[in-house]
């Protein structure tokens, strides 16, 4: 039997995107819980703050520090899949693509999943990840238990029967309450989704949005700025038989003109800004619509090679398309040049304290500009827009919210900060973005 011991470095970090680095100490990747566990130890002795991170998909600081970064490289893989219980309990190191494909060699799937897996499962749900749904919820939602690693060393199991009090805030920790080493979640036989990709005028979709919103189970759509045209996608269940896209017309679509020319588009949009209008008009046309069938992961989740920084609201849903008017009608009147098109998303109501719908029914405004390129002016504007409608920060995108606006619009806010003075007094897990969300 080979063992594994916790590797160590020194070197610098930096996210996805780019627009976050940081200089730990140290980075530690242990391969167990006593192993993290005696790295929590040691960094209190030596005076050192402590985050985890995962793959670095966040456009935030939650993850940065100057302290001791805990990386979960070695705490990957399935630990038990409970047929009776329909649950997977799996360590948090694990990428969702893992995840996702050894599930569906189990003949299983998770309910509902955000666009992009390349996150760990801990990372994803800290920061509270999410797709589009009717009636389905953020990956957090399907949550049924977790273990805890808290700031002195102890090992808690939280679900709805122990430890309700932080099962209840832990789901959505932002890595504030301790390190998570494992996650069960809520599973179910692997099904069929039906996609239907179309073309829509941005008048008829937001006409439209509560009709497409409560007819399909999975509905989101895409503006394109500068433009008035929009494009659609609509999942839901089907009988079959799986129909996925062609390898080849699969491959122009997902690769070619998603990735690799809009890759050029916006590099080129970057270099001579003047261009950007009269790109979004040819990219808004390219797509054209399709309908293809095939398991969930394949249908939610798509290649993103393109990097880009983001800013995402979730507003009240009955909000939301006045707010994306007035997000047009801002950047029609301004010199802003946009590249990346706006996505629109929603989720129903749910039960976790930070959730970004928590409590509410909730739709989803995204803005994103291509890497290295000066977002500060539009994020600004449409920050201005969402916080005008009440709006929560997804909290691993871009935004300059402080725990007095959070409070706020949170009513179970202070849930949580108490569940977090309790667990990490001293604040081993702190960092100044945690400061600015939470407050001390």
């Amino acid at each position: 039997m080979t063992e594994t011991y916790a590797r160590t470095t020194t070197s610098a970090w930096r996210n996805w995107a780019g627009n976050v680095t940081a200089r730990p100490v140290r980075t530690v990747s242990p391969a167990s819980v006593d192993e993290l566990a005696e790295e929590l130890r040691r960094a209190s002795e030596d005076g050192l703050k402590v985050k985890p991170v995962g793959t670095g998909h966040s456009f935030t600081a939650t993850a940065a520090t100057d302290g001791l970064l805990i990386r979960p490289d070695l705490l990957t893989g399935i630990r038990e899949i409970d047929r009776a219980a329909m649950t997977v309990t799996v360590e948090a190191g694990t990428p969702l693509k893992r995840l996702n494909t050894a599930l569906a060699r189990e003949g299983l799937s998770l309910t509902n999943m955000g666009d992009i897996m390349d996150q760990t499962v801990a990372g994803a749900t800290s920061t509270g990840t999410h797709g589009t749904g009717r009636d389905s919820a953020s990956i957090s939602a399907q949550i049924r238990a977790l273990e805890l690693v808290t700031a002195d060393g102890t090992v808690l199991t939280c679900s709805e029967t122990e430890n309700a009090d932080i099962f209840a805030v832990a789901r959505i920790g932002l890595g504030a309450l301790g390190v998570i080493t494992a996650i069960t979640f809520a599973v179910e036989p692997v099904f069929l989704l039906t996609a239907r990709e179309e073309p829509m005028i941005f008048d008829k979709v937001t006409a439209d949005f509560d009709q497409l919103v409560a007819e399909n189970e999975h509905f989101e759509f895409y503006w394109f700025p500068h433009t008035g045209n929009c494009n659609t996608k609509r999942n839901n269940r089907s009988a079959g038989p799986a129909a996925p896209p062609g390898r080849v017309s699969g491959w122009i679509e997902d690769e070619l003109l998603s990735n690799g020319i809009f890759q050029a588009a916006c590099s080129l949009g970057r270099a001579v800004p003047a261009t950007i209008p009269s790109i979004a008009k040819l990219s808004s046309r390219a797509l054209s619509a399709r309908t293809y069938t095939d398991i969930p992961y394949k249908v939610f989740t798509s290649p993103r090679r393109v990097r880009f920084v983001e800013m995402e609201y979730a507003l009240p849903r009955e909000a939301a398309v006045e707010a994306l008017r007035e997000v047009k009608a801002m950047v029609e009147r301004s010199p802003l040049r946009i590249s990346f098109p706006v996505e629109v998303r929603t989720a129903p109501a749910d039960d976790i304290a930070l959730s970004t719908a928590s409590g509410r029914e909730s739709a989803y405004i995204a803005v994103h500009l291509y890497r290295g390129t000066p977002y500060q002016a539009y994020f600004t504007a449409v920050e201005r827009i969402m916080t005008a409608h009440d709006g929560r920060p997804h909290w691993g995108k871009v935004n300059t919210r402080d725990s007095g606006y959070l409070a706020g619009v949170y009513p179970r806010f202070g849930e949580f900060t108490a569940v977090r003075d309790r667990l990490d007094p001293d604040r081993l897990f702190a960092n100044d973005y945690l400061r600015r969300v939470l407050g001390d």
